[in-house]
């Protein structure tokens, strides 16, 4: 059996003194995908800062293509590979779209050009400041600018939140093209449960911190109970 692309085992994590994340543990192969489910204040986000970096790490292992990352600095996981696109965005609003992708841009398949390919309207707005963009356009920047470094794996934290339904299904739809077309690993924290398990291989559902299911998305798609109890989310509303 080969290694996992990513391999986290009794994982414990939280800021300060406050432990969030209480053993945690899933793996995901190369070219996989996992859903991360919960309701709200569950640590489903904590769970994606503390895998790249951001909170104070307490015990377990968290190991990224073999190498044990755990005590590792953000930009060290980030070189290696670790993509993130966060929830907040965070695009910054006195640079323009160009910059955003200069200043992130490594070596690999994923240049500007094709960037824009995948996302026509970033192109549209290459010389505007990222505080100019609409809500939808600074999300399919932040996932633009994560592709850009070329990662193997892309953490995604409720990329869905807040967008119209016109723009959430367009930036779906990209999220469906790096998993299925361009053979992207990823990491999906969404709160609508139906369209992260359809889109996923495994799903892994946190409650208190804690992980309360792992198994195929494809099972718990079918399980009512589980959702209901643990989720309560189930499709995103059409207009």
């Amino acid at each position: 059996m080969s290694e996992a692309l990513l391999d986290v085992r009794g994982l414990t994590a939280g800021y300060g003194d406050a432990v969030v994340l209480d053993d945690i543990g899933f793996s995901i192969p190369a070219g996989g995908s996992l859903a991360v489910l919960g309701r709200n204040g569950t640590g489903k986000s904590t769970l994606m800062l503390t895998l790249m970096g951001h909170t104070r790490h307490r015990a377990g292992t968290i190991r990224f293509r073999g190498t044990e990352i755990a005590g590792a600095p953000p930009h060290r996981r980030a070189r290696l590979g670790l993509g993130w696109v966060p929830q907040e965005r965070e695009v910054f609003p006195s640079l323009t779209v160009d910059e955003h992708l200069i200043v992130g841009a490594k070596k690999g398949p994923w240049t500007r050009q094709r960037v824009f390919q995948f996302f026509p309207r970033l192109e549209e707005r290459r010389r505007n400041m990222g505080n100019q963009l609409s809500g939808g356009e600074q999300q399919m920047l932040a996932i633009a600018r994560a592709l850009i470094a070329n990662p193997t794996l892309i953490l995604l934290d409720e990329p869905l939140e807040g967008l119209a339904p016109v723009v959430v299904a367009e930036v779906a739809e990209a999220i469906r093209r790096m998993m299925q077309e361009e053979g992207l690993s990823i990491v999906l924290v969404e709160q609508h449960a139906e369209f992260a398990l359809r889109l996923t291989d495994r799903a892994i559902i946190l409650d208190r911190g804690r992980l309360v299911h792992e198994g195929p998305s494809a099972a718990l798609l079918e399980s009512n109970d589980l959702i209901d109890r643990y989720v309560g989310v189930r499709v995103i509303e059409a207009s």
